[in-house]
């Protein structure tokens, strides 16, 4: 199992470099041409999200993303260190801005499982994960 992992600055600007070197590494990995513009889309998404919640929440903390290469499946981990609600924890007067940015974050949840097969999404108090994987193919080397 190989992993690649970047830790970027919560600024918008960092996403793009995040697409590109997950787009290279999924390449790499076996995951099918076709599906590789869904992963660079994924992953903004979700870079996106990440870097939207530490701005929103005053976080210093850098956006994190692992790329792991399995034997037959290639996977991106988005990680966040904003504090999530619990399910059943409402926060009192959290106002229009605060549904807004939920319906914000609804949406942005909703691309990525239009995108992506395997998805699975956790979250907390000390903050979330977006686990998204592809199956790969075995890329065979070819000499000139």
């Amino acid at each position: 199992m190989a992993t690649v992992e970047l830790r970027f600055s919560a600024l918008p600007e960092h996403v793009r470099t995040a697409r590109l070197v997950a787009a290279a590494v999924a390449r790499r990995a076996g995951v099918d041409e076709a599906v590789l513009d869904e992963v660079r889309l994924a992953v903004g998404e979700a870079c996106t999200r990440a870097v939207g919640l530490h701005q929103t929440g005053g976080i210093a903390a850098p956006v994190k993303v692992a790329l792991i290469e399995d034997e037959k499946q290639f996977s991106i981990e988005v990680g966040d260190e904003a504090p999530h609600a619990v399910p059943g924890d409402r926060v009192p007067g959290s106002g229009p801005d605060a549904d807004a940015e939920a319906e914000e974050d609804e949406m942005g949840l909703a691309v990525i499982s239009g995108l992506v097969d395997d998805v699975e999404v956790s979250a907390g108090e000390h903050g979330g994960l977006i686990r998204m994987t592809w199956p790969t193919t075995p890329v065979t080397a070819t000499l000139s």
